[in-house]
């Protein structure tokens, strides 16, 4: 699911990269109904890290290069691509034999920019961790970015979420960066779950680590059970976080975590008698604004939040919801910015909506989001389905606002321009394992809902399951709780320490007087 910003990380250090370390060429991966690879095997090739425009200190020890792969494995013959790696030691002098291999949100997000979260959170801090680019991200060759969206989003701000103007300006950019990724030489069929699977197969031979763990979070999480299900062999423990179960991630069925998410932030506030006392029905108040916005939107000028000359921005009723989804504000502000708005101040909602306006031109691939989308979450169900869901979850809300998924509106009009085969039979299987794994969710989190976790434990009998109170999408860099679980369960798969969970509550509500 599209990725969640973590409050900002400072990163300064000089980028000082070392490619000394060798490779070795991964043999051919058995892939899906037991056939060998018809493509060149993979290879590591040591390379020069990545220089990103805000520097990541972690980078500056850290070993890089490119896992180069066939991009499309079942057609003799297909080019080679080359995925971005980095190899960032482990903070402690005798770490475990054992790496942990990282596994990003998005799809379509930077790998690299998830680096500083994951050194705070410790996941280096006995263990060398091992990043690597999905294919098509950011540093990859090629990178499936596509700036004519980017453009489109800094665009959107100032028109109607649903509009017919959005939807004309959003599909033209849509069509404009595939025709030139396949003009390119782009097989966009190839930009999968599945291959993203065998390429993580292929990294573990090349670098010759026999065993390794896993850590995937959101759209990462999906992958990571992919992978275990395809790829089980060398995996010592899988953790997840924020959960995306390959069986159950369609369109329509991410209206469920949304308004399940949505009703736990509601319910914690109605359990804190301040928060009940001073905002004492949530949902009606929710409901009355995103119909009193979508039928008639505030046309704004707003500031964006790091400042800058004042832009036109359209706050209606699907661009309220949106935000909540994006957790702008965060959820312990957000009775506060619903009951601000409803009396007339805006203003948290509009910045954050303005926010929108500054967009990092050509840094996240759409191009891979629309390929596993398309391919993955869109087939079987129709716009029909998308409203449908929505009414379910949200009863009485206006259609024009149930209509577009959230996060990813105008998705099926944009399948239809991108244009790649139906994978959900393939990809829509749950994975059983016995494999030791950490199932971790967050009470708040309105992309993957908590209870999509509740399956995936079932299906996996080594498995413990965590739900944080009072977090959000991408529980472990929230929680210090979390992380001491997570680095509790990569100690001892079997028998993590979980009891710091045990009285954890979320915490207070942002209380604004009368």
């Amino acid at each position: 699911m599209p990725k969640h910003s973590i409050p900002a990380v400072s990163a300064a250090a000089a980028l000082v990269c070392l490619a000394g370390f060798g490779s070795t060429p991964g043999g051919a991966t058995t892939h899906p109904a037991g056939q060998p690879s018809a493509a060149a095997p993979s290879r590591f090739v040591p390379g020069p890290c990545p220089t990103p425009a805000e520097p990541i200190e972690a980078l500056g020890d850290a070993r890089c290069g490119f896992l180069e792969v066939p991009e499309n494995r079942s057609r003799p013959g297909s080019r080679t691509i080359k995925l971005a790696v980095a190899r960032i030691p482990a903070a402690s002098a005798q770490p475990a034999a054992d790496p942990v291999v990282f596994m990003a949100g998005g799809p379509g997000a930077d790998t690299f920019d998830d680096i500083p979260f994951l050194v705070d959170s410790g996941l280096n801090k006995d263990r060398e961790l091992i990043i690597m680019a999905q294919r098509g991200d950011l540093y990859d060759q090629p990178n499936l970015a596509c700036p004519e969206v980017d453009r489109f989003n800094a665009r959107a701000v100032g028109l109607g979420y649903d509009a017919r103007q959005a939807e004309q300006l959003f599909l033209k950019a849509v069509k404009d960066c595939r025709d030139r990724l396949t003009a390119d030489g782009a097989d966009l069929s190839a930009y999968n779950t599945t291959e993203n699977a065998a390429d993580f197969a292929d990294l573990r031979e090349a670098l010759g680590i026999p065993q390794w763990n896993v850590y995937g979070y959101s759209y990462g999480s999906n992958l990571a059970l992919t992978y275990l299900r395809l790829h089980p062999e060398g995996i010592r423990a899988v953790a997840v976080d924020s959960i995306a179960p390959p069986q159950a991630v369609t369109l329509p069925g991410t209206w469920g975590s949304t308004a399940e998410g949505i009703h736990n932030i509601f319910e914690a506030c109605a359990a804190q008698p301040a928060c009940k006392d001073r905002y004492p029905d949530l949902p009606r108040l929710l409901a009355e604004q995103v119909r009193k916005l979508e039928a008639q939107p505030l046309t704004l000028d707003v500031v964006p939040p790091d400042g800058g000359k004042p832009v036109k921005t359209v706050l209606d009723g699907g661009a309220l919801l949106n935000l909540l989804v994006a957790f702008t504000p965060r959820p312990k502000d957000m009775p506060a910015a619903l009951d601000e708005l409803s009396r007339g101040n805006p203003e948290r909602f509009a910045k954050a909506r303005a926010a929108g306006s500054v967009q990092k031109t050509g840094e996240f691939a759409h191009g891979l989001t629309n390929s596993i989308a398309c391919s993955e979450w869109a087939p079987g169900y129709t716009q029909t389905d998308v409203l449908e869901a929505g009414r379910k979850a949200f009863p009485g809300w206006p259609d024009t606002v149930l209509a577009q998924v959230p996060q990813l509106p105008f998705q099926y009009a944009a399948c239809g321009i991108w244009n790649v085969p139906d994978r959900a039979s393939v990809q829509r299987v749950p994975t059983v394992s016995s494999v030791p794994a950490l199932v971790i969710s967050g009470t708040f989190d309105v992309k993957t809902g908590p209870s999509w976790a509740q399956g995936v434990s079932r299906d996996l009998s080594g498995s413990t399951a965590v739900q944080v109170p009072g977090i959000g999408h991408w529980v472990v860099p929230q929680s210090p709780c979390a992380q001491s679980v997570l680095a509790s369960f990569l100690a001892r798969p079997t028998a993590p320490d979980t009891g710091c969970v045990d009285d954890l509550e979320p915490g207070p509500f942002t209380i604004v007087p009368k």
